[in-house]
């Protein structure tokens, strides 16, 4: 969005913040999954309960076995739930009621299927952290109280959802389900013709192709005021305006170039003593508007706590890429994220990563028209982040694994800058006037126009250029 956009979004009511972040169907996790029954030797099978036949929403109630003889890592094992949308528009949320395990190591996001069939288009996948521990052999999680509704609250019709059993009151094995464990189907039966195979799978040949306009950069700069940069197309951001808190500034000398592994970074510093004058936030930016279709890729670190100060604050890290509105609800505006909030905002508790790609809006009154992915776990550390573009969807990619797939709708109609910034929602998080900062690094940023290339064949691609020791390339054509 533009900047004064991210700042309605920002500081908005709740209802229209829930607009905004609800508005369309997550999409997250492997592509579908091949028919099948469970292994034969053996390892998970799952049990499903209907907690409600009802109309306001859907509680698939599962308990996940271990049939195996070694005990399992919960954080290895994914579920999928299948079922028809209301509406091609429609967008869902989910919810843990209550889970033996704890709703807090259990996750919950939506994909949409290759291959629609009459009784399912879309999936919630199932998944655990690492606080979920192990399953040992024979042992089951126990309950899991599911549940999904429509992110607009109207009425959803389970009876022509593929996995949905009105019968089954009481916990059962059921095919119609499926799990994973460790990305290989163990169990149940996935709607016909969804089978793992993927054009963008990441075991997908690593040779990267050679022939695409590419924009690279390893970020090898000695400060923010280093001629090199402009040079290089980048805009480090010192003008006022949003998004964030009113009253913080943009603060180029906070954006440094340390070591790291080996090779200098990107360091993104925002910190502030708990009011908007002593706020500052940082932003890079690419000058030119010139970036489409194709292959875009940036190791980013996360952090869940400052590196100095108490913790807390409503912050938002990210990797995006964006154009101007050129007015309310215009239809040409275009706009793909990466945000992590690792103190949670937007009225979310804790830690969250969304992956959102945006048709238009209104700032004001607030009306948005985009679809996201969401992941409630933490993401502190290093990642790959992969975006592809290509004339049909919208796929994000986190370390290799496919992250969520968005619809055709919100293609981009044109050009756009590639951005990285750091930024405080509110200053509810945090109430202290003590000062912390935070930091956001990345590590490389790739784009290569106009094609599609899987995660391993970016690692392949950036390695590549490390190897005949290129730190930068630009030869995309202006728009």
């Amino acid at each position: 969005m533009t900047r004064k956009a991210r700042t309605t979004r920002a500081t908005g009511t709740r209802t229209a913040l829930a607009c905004a972040l609800a508005a369309g169907l997550g999409c997250a996790g492997l592509v579908a999954l091949p028919s099948g029954a469970a292994a034969a030797d053996g390892g998970l099978s799952v049990q499903y309960h209907a907690g409600s036949t009802g109309s306001d929403q859907a509680e698939p109630w599962l308990k996940v076995k271990n049939t195996g003889s070694a005990s399992v890592p919960l954080s290895g094992v994914k579920v999928r739930y299948y079922f028809k949308s209301d509406a091609a528009s429609a967008g869902y949320r989910f919810a843990c009621s209550w889970a033996v395990k704890g709703c807090s190591n259990v996750t919950g996001t939506f994909g949409t299927l290759e291959h629609p069939t009459a009784t399912a288009d879309r999936y919630l996948e199932v998944g655990f952290t690492s606080g979920a521990g192990s399953l040992a052999a024979g042992a089951d999680t126990g309950d899991l109280q599911l549940r999904f509704y429509r992110a607009d609250w109207q009425a959803l019709n389970q009876a022509d959802d593929y996995s949905f059993g009105a019968a089954q009151s009481a916990y059962a094995n059921w095919s119609k389900v499926t799990a994973q464990l460790d990305g290989a189907l163990v169990w149940g039966t996935a709607p016909e013709g969804n089978d793992p195979t993927d054009p963008t799978d990441p075991t997908d040949p690593t040779d990267p192709p050679g022939d695409g306009a590419t924009l690279f950069d390893d970020f090898s700069y000695t400060a923010y005021n280093d001629p090199k940069i402009a040079a290089n197309g980048w805009s480090v951001r010192s003008n006022s305006g949003g998004p964030g808190v009113p009253g913080a500034t943009w603060a180029p000398e906070n954006v440094t170039f340390p070591s790291s592994g080996g090779n200098t970074v990107m360091n993104l510093e925002t910190s502030s003593a708990g009011t908007g004058e002593s706020t500052k936030q940082t932003e890079v930016l690419t000058k030119a508007l010139k970036f489409k279709n194709g292959t875009y890729a940036a190791r980013v670190r996360f952090s869940d706590a400052p590196k100095s100060g108490p913790d807390g604050d409503h912050l938002v890290q990210t990797f995006f890429t964006i154009n101007d509105l050129k007015a309310p609800m215009a239809d040409d505006y275009s706009e793909y994220d990466f945000e992590y909030l690792p103190n949670g905002g937007w009225g979310e508790p804790s830690n969250i990563l969304y992956t959102t790609s945006w048709e238009t809006y209104n700032p004001d009154p607030w009306q948005a028209v985009n679809q996201h992915t969401e992941g409630r776990q933490s993401y502190d550390g290093w990642h790959d982040l992969v975006l592809t573009i290509d004339n049909n969807s919208i796929r994000y990619y986190i370390d290799g694994q496919l992250f969520g797939t968005h619809d055709a709708a919100y293609l981009p109609e044109r050009p756009m800058s590639i951005n990285f910034n750091q930024w405080l929602i509110d200053l509810a998080g945090q109430t202290s006037t003590t000062a912390r900062a935070y930091d956001e690094q990345v590590d490389y940023v790739l784009h290569v126009k106009d094609q599609v290339l899987t995660p391993a064949q970016v690692a392949a691609k950036v390695s590549a250029y490390r190897t005949a020791g290129t730190t930068f390339e630009d030869t995309v054509p202006s728009a």
